[in-house]
Parts: C-alpha cells; structure tokens; sequence
C-alpha cells in the first residue's frame, strides 16, 4: 500500500514536542511521493510545513481503537500510539491497567480505589484474562490457572521507579493467592504469609523524595501450593540500602521501625531503651522530616508488633530486637572529638550519655567501645600496633558498625519470616512474586544504581526471549510462516559487565589490592573497555564511565565504588557485640556471619606498637573468605535468573505518572522515560514486526460483514469467506496471514479496514439519506399542493361572500334613509304636541298648588305635634331602660364571677372533667346562636336605619322641589316664603335632633355587640388553640408510638439477622468438628490397626451421632422404656416418670478433647438461643398482652357419680347371685334414660348459654360501634379538653370487653369440648355395660376399676387418637426409615411434607406417656440425621427443599398444637383435641428453628452454585437481540467462543428451583424469599461484570440488557411473582442499563441522568460513564467535564460518603420463617406401607 494512499486529507499525524512529546497534526493536503513537505494543522488551527527527512510522522489510529484494552491490538504500533492510549486511559476512564502483550501496565492514581475489595477478588477468580478487564487480579489469576492446570511453577516480575507502586501491586498479589488458593493445613497460614508484609516494610521500606514507603531491596516471595492450596511461603531478599541507615537526604527518612520506635516510647515495656522523638537522633533527624503524611508510627508499630506474633515471634524476642534497633539509634549520638588541629588522634568522653545506654542495651564495656572507636589493631608480620583513627575515620567506623548492626538484624528478621512460613511437608509447585528495582538514572550515580542497572540488564534479557518465544509460539500453533525477527539483544552490555575482565571482575580486583584506589580502578576501565560500543569515557575528565544500557546511557561516579564494594566493618567492636551476653540474640545475629567479621585491610602506619608476641603473617580467615558485594550480588541475581527461567514469567510495569505525587495527573515526558526503560516499547516493537493484529474469524465477519459481498457470503465456511474477502480488500498477502482459528495483520492493516468499513458505512447512510431526503420533498410537495388548492377554494368563497355583502349594505342603506326621513317628520310633530302640553300644564299646576299649599300647612302641623310627643315618650323609655340594663349588667356581672368561680374549682376535679366537654359544645352552639341572632338584630337596626335615612332624603328632596317652587312665587306670595323657612328651620332641628338620638342609640347598641363578638371570638380561639394543642398531642403521641413500633420491628429484624448469623456460624463450626473428628477416628483406626468391615464410613458416623445424640436421653429413660411391657400396656394416669438422679456423664473419661471443645460450643450457642428466644418471646407479649385465667371445667361425673347410681361401688369380692343379672340390666336401662335425659338437660342448657353469649356479643359490637361513632365524633371535636384521656378511657373499656367476650368464647369451645368428651365416655361405658352384662358376674366389677383409673392411651377400638406408638429402640428404625432412606419416588401420591407429620405422631405419643426425655431423644435424632443427608447431598437441590420443607412443616406442627394459644387461632375442634398436653415443645422449636435456617442457607448455597456459572453468560454475553454485537468496538480481548449460556436456560433453571419448592410444599412467602435473594445474586453478579468490563459498557449492551431484564420481569409476571420482591432487587441493574441507552452530552442531560440513578452509588455511575465506549461514528466520546459535572452533582443530591463500588453478592437477607397451620387432621393421615413402618401401632 502506498504511502499516498494512507497521508490522504485529512488523516492525523503524530509529530514531535518538546512539551508533550507528540501531539496531534491533520494532513491539509495528500502527500505524494518524492513530497519535501508535508503540510499540516495542529489542533489549535495554527498551520505547520512539516519536513520530511528520513521518513514520514506516524499516523494515528483510529478513535474507535484509541483506548484499547490491550496495546497490541493497535493498528498502528509505536511510541506515541502507545503515549496516547496510556493517557486516554488514565485520565478519561480513570483506568490504571492496560495490557500490553504479555506486560501489565500498572500506573500509580496516588488516590485509593476501590478496586481491591473480596469481591472483586472472587469476580476475578475462574475467567480467562481477556474476559474482563485489565487488573492485576486478572494476570495473578492467569499465573494461578496455568500453575493448578499444567502443573509449572510461575512468577510475577514486578518493577518499575521508585514511587510506581510496586509494593501496593506484591501486596495486592499476595492476597489475591491467599484468597482464592486457601490453606490447605495450617488455618492461618493465609494470616502468616500477609502478615509478612509490614515486618518487610517497616524493616526495609523509608520515605524518600517520590515515594512515602520506597522498599530499599528487592525481594522474590515464593508461595508455595498444594493441590492448589498455600501451603507456606519464602522470601529472599537482594541488595538492602544499608548506607540509608547513617545518612539520608533532605526530606527523607531512615527506615520506618526507627520513627515507629521513637513514636511508642512512651509504651511501658519500651521506658527502658532510653528512646525519644525520632529528631533527638542523629540517624532520624538528618532529612528534617520525622513525620510523614498519612502516617500513623504508633499504629503501625502495633501492626508490626502483631505481625511478629502471628509469625511467631515471642514478645521476649521482640523487646531483644527493639533494644538492639534503639543501640543503633544511640550509637549514632556518641560525639567522637578531635585531640588536635591536625585530626591525628581522636577521643569519646567517658561520660557521653549515648555511649551508657549503648553500652547498656548490648551489654560491652564502654571504655572497651572507646578504645576501639577510636583506635585499630594493624597485625604485621611479626607484630601487633594500635593505631589511632582521625575523628573522620572514627564516624566512618561508627557509621560502618551501625549499618553492619542492621544488616544482620535485617538478615535475621527475614530468615524468622522464612522460618515461620515454611511448610514442613514442603510444596509441589510455586508462584514467585519479585518486588524489584527499576531501571535508575540520576544526575550522580554511584554503586548502588550500577548494579540495580545490572540486574535490570538481566531481567530485560529474560524478557526478550520470553517475548519473542510466546510470538514464535503463537505462529506456529496457527501455522503462520515464520520469519525470524530481529531484537535488540543486550547480552554485549551484560557481558561488559560481568564478563572475564569486565566491569565486576576489574572491581574485585581493585579490591583486593592493598592500596587499591577509585581512580586506579577508572584507569584500568578506560585501557580494557574503551573499543567497546557499550561503555564510553566522558568528556569531563572526573573519575567517571558511562554504560550504554538498553534503557539508554548512564553515567557512573566512580567515587566510593571501591569502599562500598568492600563493605568493611570494624572486626574489633564487632567482636566486643559477640562476646556479649547480654542478650541471646545479639549472640545469634553475629554468629550467623561465620567465625569472624571482615576487617579492614592492614596498612603501615607509625602508631605506637603493642606488645606481643610474633606471629606468622597471616591474614584472617573471614578475610580469605569474605566475598565482596559485587560477587554476592552477582551469585545471588544468577540464581534468581536459574529460578526465573524455570517458570512462567508474567510481567508487571508500574509507571509513575508524575513526581508531584498528583492523583490522576499525566506527565507524559516522565511516562515516556519509563516506558523506554521498562521495556514496553520493545515488546511493541517485537510485535510491530510481526502480525500484531489479530482475530478470530468469527470476530472479524461480525465487524467487516458490510465489506463482504453477497457472492461471498454465499460460501459456509468462515475462514474461505474471510480469506476470499481479504484478497479482495487487501490485494497484498504479506499483509496479512490466515491460520487456522485466527486471521494475522500487519501493522497499519486494520486502520485501512476500518477505514473502508467507514466508507462502506458513509455510502450506506448517503444512499438512505438521498432516499429519504427524496421522500421528505415529494410529501412536502404534495402538502404544499393541496395547500395552494385548499387557498384558492378559499379566496374564491371570500370574493363571493364580499359581493354579496355589497348587495346588502345597498339594500340597508336605502331602508335607512326612508327611515331616517320619517323619523324626522315625526320628531318636529311631536316637539311642537309637547309645548301645547306643557303651557296646559302650567296653567293648571298653579291653580292646583295653592289649594295644596293649604292643605300642606294643615298637615305639618300635626306632624309637628305628633313629632314632639313621641320624642318626648321615647326619652323617657330610653331614659328607664337604660338604668334597668344597667342593674341587670351589675347583678349579672356579680352571678357569673361567682359561677366562674366555681367552674375554675370545677374544671381542676377529674371528675367534672368530662361534663365540662360535653357542655362545651352546647356552649359553642349556644354562642353561635347568640352571634347569629344579634347579627339579625343588627341587620334589622341597620336596615331601619337606612329606611330612615331614605324617607329624610325623599322628604328633603320633595321639600327642596318645594322650596324652588316657593322661590318662583316669592314674588307673588312673601308670607308663603316666610312660613316655608320657619317650617323648614322646624323641621331642620326636629330631624337632626330625633336622628341624632337614634344613630347615638344605635351606635351604643353596635358597641355592646362588638364587645360581646369579641369576647366570643376570644372564647372560640380560645377553644380552637386548646383544640390544636390537644390534636398535636395526639399526633406526637400517634407518632410516638409509630416510631415505637417501627424500632420494634427494626429490633426484630436485627435480631433474627444476628440470630441466623449466629446459626451459621454455628454450622461452619459443627463443620470444622465433623472434619476434626473424621482426621481423629482416621488416626484411630490407622493407630489401633482395625480390620477392614463392610460398614462404610458414613455409616458409622451416623451410628456414632445417633448414639451421642441419643445417649443423654436414654440415662434418663432407662426406668421407664425398662417399665413398658411388650404387648403395649397402657399407663396408668397416676403414675408419673421420675427423673433419674443420676448424671449421664459423670466423668469425661476417654472423651476426646475435640469432642469437650465441640461441646463446650454447643452449650454456648444453645445458651445463646435460649436468650434470643426469651427475647423473642418477650416481644411477642409486648404486642399481644393477653393474659390467660384459668377456666373451670365442668366435670360432669364429679357431681353424679355413675358407679354410685348403678350400684358397682361394692366390693368385688361379694357374691351376686344369677338373678341380679336381670336388675343390672334393668339398672343399665335406667341409668341409660337417666343419663339421655341428663345430656338433653345440658345440651338445652348450653343452647341457652350460647344463645345469651351471642346476645352479648351483639350488645357488645353495638356498644363497640357505639364507641366507635363517639371516638370519631370526638375525634371530629377535639378542642374539648381532655380529649385524649376519654378517648384512652374507652379503648381501655372496649379493651376490658374485647376480654371478656373471648373469655366467653373460650368458655363456650371448652364446654362444647367436654359435652363432646362426656358423650364419648357415656357411650363406651354403655358399650361396655353391654357387652359384659352377658358375662360371668364376676366380671361386672372391671369396667368400675377401668372407669375409675382413666387410662392415657384408650383402646384401639375406640375413636383414633392420632399418634403413633413406638419404643425407645426402635429410634434407630423411625430415624432411618422416615430420614436417613426416605425417597418420595417410592411413595407416589404421599404427601410432601410426610416425615414431619410421622415425626410429630411420634412425639405426640411421647407427650402422652409423659416421657420428655424420649421426645427429646427422638428429636434430636431426627435433626441429626437431617444434617447428614444434608452433608451427603449438600449439592442436590430438591433434597435440601424437601427437608426444608418437612423441617418448618414439623415446627408448625409442634407451634399448632403447643399450649400456646396464639397458634390456635386457624385450628379446627378435631385439631385441638390433638393438642400437646405434657411436653413442652419451646427448646425443640428453637433448635428446629436453627435447622431450618441453616436449611435455607444451604438451599441458597446450592442454587447460587448453579447459577453463578449462568449469569455472566445469560445476562451480558448472550445475544436475544441479533446483530447488535458488530456495533462493538475492536481492540478488546474476547473470547471467541459462544456463550456457555442463555437466557433461556437460566429462566428454565430458575422455573426448576420454583417447581421443586411448590412441588415439596414449602410455604410460598418462603420460596419469594429465596427467588428475590437468587435474582439479588443475578442482579449483583451482573453488574459487578459490567463494571469490571469496558466492553459491555456501550449502547448496544444496554439494549441487550434491557431486555433481558425485561425476559426477567416477564417470567416474574407469568409465575405471579411480582410481589415476591424480585423486582425491586433487579433495579440497580435496570438503571444501569438505562444509564448506558441515556444521551449523555450537555448539562441538562447530566441533571436528567443524577435523576434517573436514585439506587447505584455515585461510585458505580462514574464507572460506568467512565468505562462507556461509544459506537464509532454515531456517538461522541463521554467529555471528563460531563462525568465531573455528573459525579459532583450525584455528590450533591445524595452526599459524598463512602460507597462501594462492587455489589456483596454473598449478603444473604434475613429469612422469616412464618407459621402456617395445617390443614390435615392428624387422624387422616395415611402411611404408606412402602415406609415398612409396621412396627409402629396407629393408636
């Protein structure tokens, strides 16, 4: 493929920056060949000439593969792809693992996640690595599969910068193994091998300036298995930092247990060490920085403390290391002091503090210590010298003694880690974890970063060959030609180094030399390695090399090489720490080293000589033997390449993404550095060679099916489609392989594809948009058409209805003129007809008012008279009425404070309290009334009042009309005028002073009104604020009591949570002792050297628990089962069995102390069970407080004593003669008509009684209707005061009622049970009268003798006494019959639940011999056998529903027909004569309650084991909805396998787990239970998957979801399971799933979206849209500032708590067992002989 056709318009480049390294460029115009230039434009639209040198930018992949799951699916493989994918990654989806290849690529977030917790451990644990996505649980999960499937040991090579999270990714390693392989001895082997972590790191670990907890050293953990389970583990360690120990740098710290130490000084068993703070000491206080940010010394001092005991560390011990750790904190603070100016000689003072308590601590003589911290012994030929150490050389020993000291403590604390965790049996194969250094490049790099680069160089060599095997691999197991590709080999710098004459070997040379030197050991590097490529001389002349690593070029300081290759330490204070014994352990640390420590080499010196004697020269044998760092370092990194290459290396890469420590901050300079020197960019570019594209066949047709033809489609085989497709696309076959499950590309290759799947696409959509954009202007033609018709119909109507509107307006207009015309006419006739009149008028008018003015006069004049009188009258009635009133207001005012008086004294007494109430009302209404009738009398005043001011206006108005006419005819007639002013002034001061009366008069009435409407209205707030004040109470009281109830039921349900937590600790409990008992009886049985038998050994441990369930119950039954005669005797009802004094157990001999713990444990948790049933029980007579009196039967044979009346009281040894016979028979006839008569009498006297009972009843429902009516009535008026106590007082009556009426209820069932028990006994005593009275009369007198004991167990001709005889051995045989053996195949037709039925005959008849301890023994028989068929088939669904079943239907049976009353509510008559009479069922309910919880959570166990496997498969990976899975992305690992499972297939498992529980009759809200914890586990597991895997995160998984979901749903519908509360347990995963069908682009689309996820957390939701991959070139990306906008409004609305990010599925909800009570009569009950239950007698 030509380069112009891939540097088209518009594709995307990458170019170099000098800020981010690359960044993106668009190709502005296409390149062709022999192109200078390429044109492009960055992203900020900036232009770029681009030149182009050796070769062209690399180009982008495209966005549909940007953010790839694995880095080897991209199409375009190399440096900045790679950059880019990392990035996109990790900031936009927040996801810190990317494979690549064979690597893990691990970087470091600096923010706890929640990715870590056990459950997605177990979410991880059983899938292949490509299933879900990428995590370190993934690739440990992988190394665990390989290791338990082909039986080879594995490793985890871990690396990367100091600061890159190495040590979080072995700690999260390690217990990913613990957890999912177990122990498969030692219980806390798991504890051990994790319990290693903080001893290593407080040992090894420090804060340094990029990481807060840098491990110093490198460590392999090798964990050990068998039979896939941990059996121990070893840890071996390389390289310590023993220089970090005398000095580190400025915002450092020394090692951890230092800081920790000074931080629990305080402790009392550390008051001895003479510790302070950490800056008391030279050794802490360097870097200026005791205290580092979240961390707590004094806690992880505890968790070390308590690491060192679970590893088993005695505390003596512990106090031993702290002491000597604290010596070489205070050795570091001995002051040495110059003699003089010139440093020859050095000194300590005698008195320095820190030299006592070193002293102290390790038990030397301090002017020993002084002696040779300042001096050394110089051994020559024949003579030994003191010489004396500058102060300098003096520190140097010092410092050179502390870090030998923690050196060896460090190598003794790791070989007492490595003793406790190893297994003594060993292992069979092994997963090593190597914690180890990355490659290191500072600006001075001295010793330590030669050899970390040194094994780097190692570690990068093993890497290579294992890449390039695996692809060597991978082609020939698809049967791809091979061609040899061509790596970067760095064996030519591994041989510099450790070569013969190479870097290593010139070192230990130089070492061994007397006076060998830094600078000699440069200058013989330069004259050997100088021609080669790998190693260079700097240009500075400094005592320097540089080395061509495969990481790039270091530059190493040559200064201190030889020294620290050396390791020199002082041989005579080592000596002095030897010969202590202080301490056993200082002894052991300093022996570990062989027969002496090194010294320093012997120099010439002029010190002052010793005495003594001559010696050969000779030199140390530590000294011959001693090996130098380098040689250790070398040995020891060979033998982990040996262990390397003999297992199965996995690769982690842990990147640091920044040097701020910044969460989620990218630097990609820093990034690009480390990937260069992690070697991920090698495996790139191993697998850019190659083919690195690759995919299954099915894969690649669901993705480019819309660029295969028609033609070739129409073959079957997928590979000849794919290959006849590719031929035709691709036209060059070096540009890709077909194999045989896989077709291979080269790089680049499906970038093109893509591309062309674009094109094909865009051609398809162009096409239907031209089809439908067609459509669209045809219909807008045709309705623009018919719009222009429909217009001009109506233009034309308009014209039309226009002309004829002209025609009418014509047609008017000349009606109106004729009109107008006549109108006019007639207006001037009339205007002159009116003036006649009115001159008419007024001619008339004056005649007619002078005679009324006449007759006017006359009249005002008696008005004037009548006028007077009556204001005079009513002055005086005004004047009287007024002081009446008064005087009545006086007395009356007096009257009412009095009774006010005695209301107020009234009101305080309770017992006018309720008269008071029942008065209030009237009052009110009185009031009312009173309000109402004063507002009529003021709207009657009101309307005189206005009355009155109407007929003054009329009468001043025709008087004004007057007055005008008078001034007319003033000038005619002045005595006329002069009367009419002093009529009108008359008139004028009679009105207003008669008005002025009245309006006074009526306004002092309104006033009094007022005052009266006012006090009223006070009185009715008054009444309304008491009324609301009471009505509150009320309601708080209501709530109260709501509240109360509510915590009740929360008590409740927390209680039986507790409860059936409690019974499942107890099974896991009862699970370990059964286990610890099969190893004991094994150990017997091998011990004691048994023969073989033919018993199995389930057999015998059945018999063994039968008989220890049993044995306690047979000590106390023996007298009794010995007093039982074999024909079935009855027993008499006197005799009562008598506990046996005798303990079952009077000494534990022989007993086995597993069997002591087993029994101490069951007494605790029965103890424990007893107190949760006495709160149980206590709660329920708080919420039924019923209490039972004591009823009195009648006894119908105490008041007529029949015997008596038939005469058979004589003695039996009297004589009667033949002839009596016929008198006793007359006598039985007698006594027979006696008798009938008698129970007519009663029975028409308990016909009388009832018939009163159901009167009462009636009164008693109409009196409480009443009650009732009065509550709500006063509940409708509750301002009255009081309210609540009268409303408490007649509950508390109806209460005192309701009690009544069920005491009479009672008495009336319990005299219809004995007149029913009396006609039976009259009835078989009749039978028996004539039966013997055929006899001999000697036998007349039995049936006195059987009539008088009253047997328990009547015969068995009488009527069933529902229950089953049994004796005490044949236990065994009811047990295995009922239990052990029953098969409800053999018994078709048989009830369900029919062990529990024979169980409860059984115990019945125990109840009525009054044998307890038999019941009890039965019983617990029963529950024994039960948990061994359980534990036999703990697998077997239906079996654990069928004894579910029959367990609960077993405790209802012993609830229904218990004493206590509660459960007879649904019994029938029959029912309750069945009823338990002797035995108290109370404890053998709580242990039947215990099984049938621990029943339950098997059941829930066994189902969840069949659907686990399902869920994944049928919920998430299968496809209902066809064609929605080539909207997938590519780039992801996928298994190209089809689903184990489908929908289909779970619904019908699910259908099968409901049949099986309707079909063995367990109680339905039982089986709801179980349904909505089994889809809570469908619900959970599901979206834990979603959540762990990004490519289900997209449009077309949410749609298949859904419907899913919806499928789910149906089937709940279908089954009428809705209120089971499945579905309410399916609703975090129908959000999910409309989370990922929502749109999710602009803001109002966030606030829709925080809307819609009210149940997942804002942990999940952020997941989600994080992990959401949209479908290529129909959505757009998910921008971070929409998931921030998201997740801080979802913080917002529901708070910004911690939340779990994975569902529990392992929360089981608590299970209520209710009671139902049974409708079979016990005495209908049908065995089946298929049972060979003969032996048991139906009585």
């Amino acid at each position: 493929m030509a380069a112009g056709d891939l540097y088209v318009q518009g594709a995307r480049v990458w170019i170099p920056d000098c800020v981010e390294v690359w960044r993106v460029a668009e190709v502005t115009r296409g390149y062709k060949e022999g192109d200078a230039i390429l044109y492009l434009c960055l992203e900020d639209g900036s232009a770029l000439a681009y030149p182009i040198e050796s070769q062209l930018p690399p180009l982008c992949n495209p966005d549909c593969l940007s953010g790839a799951d694995d880095l080897v699916a991209l199409s375009y493989l190399h440096e900045p792809a790679v950059l880019h994918s990392l990035r996109r990654r990790f900031l936009e989806a927040n996801a810190i693992y990317t494979y690549c290849g064979v690597i893990l690529v691990a970087i470091n977030p600096y923010k706890p996640l929640p990715i870590y917790e056990e459950e997605v451990i177990y979410a991880y644990s059983g899938h292949e690595i490509g299933d879900m996505d990428p995590h370190i649980f993934a690739l440990a999960e992988e190394a665990y599969k390989q290791m338990v499937r082909f039986g080879k040991n594995q490793s985890l090579i871990i690396s990367g910068e100091s600061g890159a999270g190495k040590t979080a990714s072995a700690k999260y390693a390690m217990r990913y193994f613990t957890t999912v392989g177990g122990c498969l001895c030692d219980s806390s082997m798991e504890e051990k091998v994790l319990a290693s972590s903080p001893i290593m790191e407080a040992f090894g670990n420090a804060r340094t300036t990029r990481n807060d907890n840098s491990s110093r050293f490198g460590k392999y953990i090798e964990i050990g298995f068998s039979q896939a389970r941990v059996t121990g583990a070893t840890i071996k360690t390389y390289l310590l930092e023993k220089s970090r120990v005398t000095f580190h740098a400025k915002a450092e710290r020394n090692y951890h247990i230092f800081y920790q130490l000074c931080a629990s000084a305080t402790l009392p068993e550390l008051q001895g060490l003479g510790l302070r703070g950490a800056e008391s000491f030279h050794y802490t206080s360097q870097g200026q920085c005791t205290a580092a940010q979240n961390t707590n010394d004094v806690a992880d001092l505890d968790s070390t403390r308590h690491a060192f005991s679970l590893l088993g560390v005695p505390e003596a011990n512990q106090l031993e290391l702290f002491s000597i750790l604290a010596a070489i904190l205070h050795l570091g603070n001995i002051v040495v002091r110059g003699r003089d100016r010139r440093g020859d000689g050095c000194f300590v003072e005698p008195a320095d503090k820190a030299l006592g308590l070193f002293c102290t601590l390790l038990g030397v003589e301090a002017s020993q210590v002084m002696r040779w911290l300042c001096h050394r012994k110089l051994v020559t030929a024949g003579e030994t010298y003191l010489k004396p150490l500058s102060r300098q050389q003096a520190l140097d020993s010092r410092d050179a003694l502390a870090k030998h000291m923690y050196g060896q403590v460090f190598r003794w604390m790791v070989s007492r880690v490595n003793r406790a965790l190893r297994s003594p049996e060993g292992h069979r194969t092994s997963i090593g974890i190597l914690d180890i250094y990355g490659f290191e490049m500072f600006e001075l790099n001295s010793f330590e970063q030669f050899c970390i680069n040194y094994a780097n160089e190692k570690l990068q060599q093993l890497f290579n060959l294992h890449v390039f095997k695996l692809e060597q691999e991978e082609y020939v197991a698809e049967e791809i030609p091979w061609v040899f590709v061509d790596f970067c080999d760095n064996q030519p710098c591994i041989e510099l180094i450790e070569g013969r004459l190479g870097i290593l070997d010139l070192l230990n040379e130089e070492c061994k030399m007397p006076q060998g030197s830094d600078g000699s050991w440069a200058q013989k590097l330069y004259q050997t390695h100088l021609s080669s490529s790998h190693f260079q001389k700097p240009k500075r002349p400094t005592d320097a090399f540089v080395v061509c690593h495969f990481a790039g070029k270091v530059e190493y300081q040559c200064d201190g090489f030889v020294e620290k290759n050396r390791d020199a330490v002082p041989e005579e204070l080592v000596g002095l720490l030897r010969a202590s014994k202080k301490s056993a352990l200082l002894a052991e640390l300093f022996l570990e080293e062989g027969d002496g420590p090194t010294s320093l080499q012997s120099r010439r010196s002029s010190g002052p000589r010793m005495a003594g004697r001559p010696s050969r020269r000779s030199l140390p044998n530590s000294q011959k033997s001693k090996k130098s760092i380098s040689s250790q370092f070398k040995a020891s990194l060979k033998r982990l390449m040996e262990m390397l290459g003999s297992t199965t290396p996995h690769y982690i890469r842990c990147i640091k993404p920044n040097d701020g420590k910044q969460p989620f901050v990218f630097d990609s300079r820093r990034a690009v550095e480390q990937l260069r020197a992690c070697g991920v960019l090698e495996t790139i570019r191993i697998s850019a060679s190659g083919y690195p594209s690759r995919w299954t066949y099915q894969e690649f047709l669901e993705r480019y099916r819309a660029l295969v033809s028609r033609e070739e489609l129409m073959d079957t085989d997928e590979k000849q489609i794919c290959s006849l497709a590719l031929e035709r696309l691709l036209q060059d076959p070096s540009k890709y392989q077909c194999g045989k499950s896989k077709v291979f590309f080269r790089a680049g290759q499906v970038a093109y594809l893509e591309e062309l799947r674009y094109r094909r696409l865009r051609s398809a959509c162009v096409l239907l948009q031209r089809h439908l954009r067609g459509w669209l202007a045809r219909m807008r033609f045709q309705r623009a058409r018919v719009a222009a018709v429909c217009l001009q119909r109506h233009a034309r109507g308009m014209l039309a209805r226009r002309f004829t509107r002209m025609l009418r307006r014509t047609r008017a207009a000349v009606t109106l003129q004729k009109t107008l015309r006549m109108v006019l006419a007639r207006r001037s006739y009339l205007r002159v007809r009116r003036a006649v009149i009115t001159i008419q008028a007024f001619a008339r008018g004056m005649f007619a008012r002078r005679l009324y003015q006449q007759m006017v006069w006359h009249q005002k004049a008696v008005v004037i008279q009548a006028a007077v009188r009556g204001w005079l009258a009513r002055t005086h009635y005004t004047r009287l009425r007024r002081t009446v009133i008064y005087l009545q207001c006086c007395y009356r005012r007096v009257q009412a404070r009095r009774e006010l008086r005695w209301l107020r004294i009234k009101a305080r007494s309770v017992e006018h309290y309720k008269q008071l109430h029942k008065g209030m009302e009237i009052k009110v209404i009185q009031l009312q009334c009173r309000l109402d009738e004063q507002a009529q009398e003021k709207q009657r005043l009101a309307e005189q009042l206005s009355g009155l001011n109407a007929a003054h206006a009329e009468e001043v108005q025709r008087l004004r009309a007057e007055m005008q006419q008078l001034r007319e005819d003033a000038a005619r007639d002045a005595q006329v005028q002069q009367l009419q002013e002093r009529l009108a002034e008359l008139e004028k001061h009679s009105v207003k002073s008669c008005l002025g009366q009245e309006v006074e008069e009526l306004r002092q009435r309104l006033a009094e009104v007022e005052a009266v409407k006012l006090q009223l209205g006070e009185e009715r707030d008054a009444l309304i604020q008491r009324m609301l004040e009471q009505s509150q109470d009320l309601e708080e009281q209501h709530q109260r009591a709501a509240r109360e109830s509510q915590g009740l039921l929360q008590e409740l349900e927390e209680e039986r949570a507790r409860y059936q937590s409690l019974v499942q600790e107890y099974a896991r409990l009862e699970q370990g002792y059964e286990n610890l008992r099969d190893e004991v009886a094994f150990y017997r049985q091998s011990t004691l050297r048994r023969s073989l038998s033919s018993e199995s050994f389930l057999g015998s441990e059945s018999s063994y628990l039968s008989s220890m369930s049993t044995a306690p119950s047979r000590d106390g039954s023996d007298q009794q089962a010995e007093g039982l005669e074999e024909g079935w005797q009855p027993v008499p009802e006197g005799l009562q069995p008598q506990p046996s004094g005798e303990a079952p157990l009077k000494s534990s001999v022989g007993q086995d102390p597993f069997e002591k713990a087993y029994l101490l444990l069951l007494g605790q948790f029965n103890a424990v069970n007893e107190e949760l049933a006495r709160t149980r029980e206590e709660l329920r007579r708080s919420k039924a407080p019923v209490e039972l009196e004591e009823r009195k039967p009648l006894d119908f044979f105490k008041r007529r004593n029949i015997a008596e009346m038939l005469g058979l009281g004589r003695s039996p040894g009297k004589v009667v003669v033949d002839d009596d016979l016929k008198h006793a028979y007359d006598a039985v006839q007698v006594a027979n008509r006696l008798l009938a008569s008698q129970l007519r009498e009663e029975k028409q006297q308990h016909e009388e009684e009832v018939e009163g009972l159901h009167l009462d009843i009636c009164s008693l429902k109409q009196l409480s209707q009443q009650q009732a009516a009065l509550i709500q009535d006063l509940q409708r008026h509750q301002g009255q005061e009081g309210l609540q106590h009268h409303v408490l007082q007649l509950k508390e009556e109806n209460w005192e009622l309701a009690q009544k009426l069920e005491k009479q209820e009672r008495t009336t069932l319990k005299l219809q049970k004995q007149l029913r028990a009396y006609a039976k006994q009259i009835q078989e005593f009749t039978g028996k009268l004539k039966r013997e009275a055929t006899g001999p009369v000697q036998k007349l007198a039995a049936p006195a003798v059987v009539v008088s004991q009253s047997p328990v167990i009547p015969s068995l001709a009488g009527l069933s006494q529902a229950m089953l005889a049994w004796r005490m051995e044949d236990e065994g045989r009811i047990i295995k019959a009922v239990i052990t053996d029953y098969k409800p195949q053999s018994s078709p037709g048989a009830l369900p639940d029919l062990p529990a039925y024979i169980l409860f005959l059984c115990f019945r008849h125990a109840d009525h011999c009054c044998d307890e301890p038999r019941a009890r023994s039965l019983l617990d028989a029963a529950i024994n056998a039960i948990k061994r068929v359980m534990k036999k088939h703990s697998d077997d669904f239906d079996v654990v529903a069928l004894w579910l079943a029959n367990t609960c239907r077993l405790l209802n049976c012993l609830r229904q027909y218990s004493q206590d009353e509660t459960y007879w509510q649904g019994n029938t008559v029959r029912q309750n004569e069945h009823r338990l009479q002797n035995v108290d069922p109370q404890s053998s309910c709580c242990s039947l309650g215990a099984l049938a919880v621990q029943l339950y959570q098997q059941l829930i166990r066994t189902a969840e084991k069949r659907l686990k496997p399902m869920i994944v498969a049928a919920m998430l990976e299968s496809e209902p909805i066809q064609g929605l899975s080539s909207s997938c992305p590519p780039g992801h690992r996928r298994s190209s396998a089809a689903p184990a499972h489908t929908l289909p297939e779970l619904l019908q498992q699910l259908g099968s787990f409901h049949a099986a529980l309707d079909r063995h009759g367990l109680a339905p809200s039982v089986g709801h239970q179980v349904l909505r914890q089994l889809f809570f586990l469908i619900s959970g597991t599901t979206l834990n998957y979603l959540l762990l895997r990004k490519d289900t995160c997209s449009w077309s998984c949410g749609i298949q979801l859904r419907y899913n979901i919806s499928q789910l749903e149906q089937w709940l519908r279908a089954e009428g399971l809705q209120q089971s509360g499945a579905c309410e347990v399916l609703e975090p995963l129908v959000q999910a799933a409309q989370l990922l069908q929502v749109k999710k682009v602009t803001e109002e689309d966030a606030g829709a979206l925080c809307s819609l996820c009210t149940v997942l957390s804002t942990q999940q939701v952020v997941k989600i849209l994080r992990a959401y991959t949209p479908a290529v070139g129909l959505e757009e990306r998910i921008s971070p500032s929409f998931i921030s906008s998201v997740e801080k409004k979802l913080q917002d609305q529901y708070g910004g708590g911690p939340s779990q990010l994975l569902v529990d599925t392992s929360h089981l909800f608590p299970v209520h067992l209710p009671f139902t009570t049974s409708p079979l009569h016990l005495d209908e009950l049908r065995i089946p002989d298929a049972l060979n239950l003969a032996f048991l007698i139906r009585l």
